[in-house]
């Protein structure tokens, strides 16, 4: 058994984040549940087994972002792995407190934000991906702010520009030591992009055919004990991706002016 680690999982109160968190735990792991709702996540601890705190943070807004890195420094100072689970697939357009679109913040912002507030404080991130991110097209003048919003695609948008940013993380940190993977779980039944109507109809009768939250959390489990680094996982395949290495750049010079970073 592999000694037990310090991990940290965003979106751990429910869908793939709990089953993670669950798996993990039962492991023997020391896991640190983030979760936006401090009653749910109150909840989700209560219900796991082993070692398991929660730490309360809104990933949707920059001030949110930077006071949950301060939280999970003071909680958790050596983090060995960081698990960025949490994402939104918006069915409308909602703008946050500082002018992005919300999605845009979570799926991608959020995770660029605390890679970098809190490098120094780890040894290896995986991000959970998705393999739409295919069909993105990531515009920096536009997908931040919603001005080329779309019910359906602006996830894969966001999920894109996450993805772009993976090989310069790999290569920021190589020197010191600290890993970085994506992954895409495969088609999960969570309640991620769920809306009403005739198309929220439809989901949940093609959901039953889905894998289970916790099938999807055994490939993200796995990667916490990899050394790889700046690869792609479509489950426990490595696969290639389709990324614009200028594109990449651009998003990232963004996001360092969007998070404060810089």
């Amino acid at each position: 058994m592999l000694a037990a680690m310090n991990v940290v999982v965003t979106g751990g109160n429910r869908g793939i984040g709990y089953a993670v968190c669950a798996e993990l735990a039962r492991q023997g792991h020391r896991v640190v549940v983030v979760a936006r709702d401090a009653a749910a996540g109150e909840r989700a601890v209560r219900s796991l087994p082993g070692e398991v705190t929660l730490v309360q943070g809104d990933l949707s807004t920059v001030a949110g972002m930077w006071a949950l890195a301060e939280r999970l420094r003071s909680a958790c100072p050596e983090i060995d792995v960081l698990v960025h689970n949490a994402g939104l697939w918006p069915s409308k357009l909602t703008l946050t407190s500082d002018g992005l679109e919300e999605a845009f913040a979570v799926n991608h912002l959020a995770p660029f934000t605390l890679n970098r507030l809190l490098e120094g404080h780890l040894k290896r991130v995986v991000q959970v991906s998705a393999g739409l991110y295919v069909k993105g097209r990531a515009d920096p003048d536009r997908t931040p702010y919603g001005k080329d919003f779309h019910p359906l695609r602006t996830y894969a948008d966001t999920k894109l520009c996450n993805v772009l940013t993976l090989r310069p993380f790999a290569e920021r940190w190589q020197a010191r030591g600290l890993t970085i993977d994506a992954v895409h779980p495969g088609v999960i039944n969570t309640g991620l992009g769920a809306r009403g109507g005739p198309v929220g109809l439809l989901l949940k009768v093609a959901k039953r055919f889905w894998k289970t939250p916790a099938q999807g959390a055994e490939p993200v489990v796995a990667l916490t004990a990899k050394s790889t680094s700046g690869r792609y996982y479509d489950e426990r395949d490595e696969i290639e991706m389709t990324t614009d290495p200028a594109l990449g750049l651009r998003l990232w010079e963004q996001a360092e002016k969007l998070s404060g970073v810089a």
